[in-house]
Formats: structure tokens, sequence, C-alpha cells
């Protein structure tokens, strides 16, 4: 029996939208990427970029993991919340404020 049965394809077409995105979504949570952990030295260097663009006014490239991804986003730091471990910036292509945790920060570049 060949092993790339229709069965889920005949079905879809009898399932309701709302169904299938949440197929969908479960498909994706399987497809979770687990967060790396940052070794020190590059640990320093986000700290040291974050301080920069928020001194300088610099925009910046995050990468930062979502819980199940990783995500971009081209921002503008505003604020470091060292205590709180967050920073607060402004989403470029949004126009609105966002925050992120400093530990799902994995990579982060000067544009």
């Amino acid at each position: 029996m060949d092993s790339r049965d229709r069965g889920t394809i005949k079905w879809t077409s009898l399932m309701l939208p709302e169904h299938v995105e949440m197929i969908k979504k479960v498909w994706k949570e399987d497809e979770r990427v687990e967060k790396g952990m940052l070794d020190e030295q590059k640990a320093v260097e986000i700290d040291f970029i974050l301080q920069r663009a928020v001194h300088d006014q610099l925009t910046v490239d995050l990468s930062v993991h979502n819980g199940f991804d990783y995500e971009s986003w081209r921002v503008k730091i505003t604020a470091v919340d060292k205590r709180a471990r967050k920073i607060k910036a402004l989403d470029l292509r949004a126009k609105d404020p966002v925050e992120f945790l400093l530990d799902d920060i994995a990579d982060i570049a000067i544009v």
C-alpha cells in the first residue's frame, strides 16, 4: 500500500475551514524548534550591541525565539530593563511598541 495515502486530502474537502486551520496549527507545533543556549561570548556581544543601540538610537535586526521558532524583527531599542530582563523597542514595520525577554534573544545585528 502506498504510504502517501490520499485519505487526508479526501477528508479535507469535508472539513470546515476552522478545522483545517486547527490541524495546520497542530502540525506546526510538531515542527517546534528548541531554543539553544548562548555561550558567554555571544551573550556579551548581544549586551554590547543592545547598549550601543540604545545610546546611539540605532536600528537593529533581532532574532527572537517565540516558543516555537525564531522570528526576525527590525526594531529601534528604546530601553533595556536588566532587572526585569526585558527590552522595550519600537517595531519599525508596524510602528508599534514591543517588548522582548532578554533570554529569548538569539542574535542581534546593527542595520
